[in-house]
């Protein structure tokens, strides 16, 4: 777990903000017509449901609301929280779907190498391996991505009609929306409450509790959920 960068929450708010407007004006055919172009189609070989592909499945509020209904135990705080103040709370921006202890670091709901709840998998799985963010290449060069390890798994789908590539370029810029939007929330919520607490982010001891988490003492982390921030107990099992 690696601490927040040395960067004022305010600037971080900012660009996020940003980032968001330039999704607004990325243009949706376009989404549309690179997803045609892959005419990617999921084979559910389960690759992506696990830790050797990804890291974690962050959830958005509406997808915990939905898990508390299917089994309330299958969320734990998202990993790598974003801060820890003097007194050594951490804080993190969201849930994420629980994995197994398995050799793999299968998803809570992987059974036999199938998703238990297909027909009501979460946001970021319905979309994955799409995407459209920005990120720094190999040349450092900042450029769109749009698909997460092209190749590694599914398989070419050439029925798959321009009408169904519009849909999910759609799902893919209300999900990346609503992600952003959630960040946002989340640190202006941060931002509020260390004002208010005075309280500041401290790296030194973020470090010190994380080594102690290392050696087995749990830590305590406060998640945003919902607008609030909810206290929660971890220890290195989860």
């Amino acid at each position: 777990m690696n601490p927040a960068p040395d960067v004022s929450i305010p600037y971080r708010i900012v660009a996020l903000m940003q980032e968001r407007n330039r999704l607004f004006a990325y243009p949706l055919e376009q989404i549309a017509s690179d997803i045609w172009s892959a005419r990617f189609r999921c084979s559910c070989c389960g690759a992506c449901c696990t830790r050797s592909v990804n890291n974690h499945i962050f959830l958005l509020d509406h997808d915990v609301a939905e898990l508390k209904t299917i089994d309330p135990g299958a969320y734990v705080p998202a990993p790598d929280p974003e801060f820890c103040d003097q007194n050594g709370m951490f804080y993190v921006s969201g849930y994420a779907l629980r994995m197994k202890d398995d050799a793999a670091g299968s998803c809570w709901f992987l059974e036999n190498g199938k998703c238990s709840i297909y027909d009501s998998r979460f946001s970021g799985c319905r979309i994955y391996p799409h995407m459209l963010r920005r990120s720094a290449g190999v040349s450092g060069n900042v450029t769109w991505r749009q698909f997460a390890r092209k190749g590694s798994h599914g398989q070419f789908d050439p029925s798959l009609s321009y009408d169904e590539c519009l849909a999910i370029a759609r799902e893919i810029k209300e999900y990346e929306n609503a992600y952003l939007t959630h960040q946002i929330s989340f640190l202006e919520t941060i931002h509020e409450y260390f004002i208010l607490c005075n309280l500041r982010h401290d790296p030194a001891v973020y470090q010190k509790h994380m080594r102690g988490y290392g050696q087995g003492r749990p830590i305590e982390i406060k998640v945003f959920h919902a607008g609030e921030l909810e206290e929660y107990r971890v220890a290195k099992s989860e």
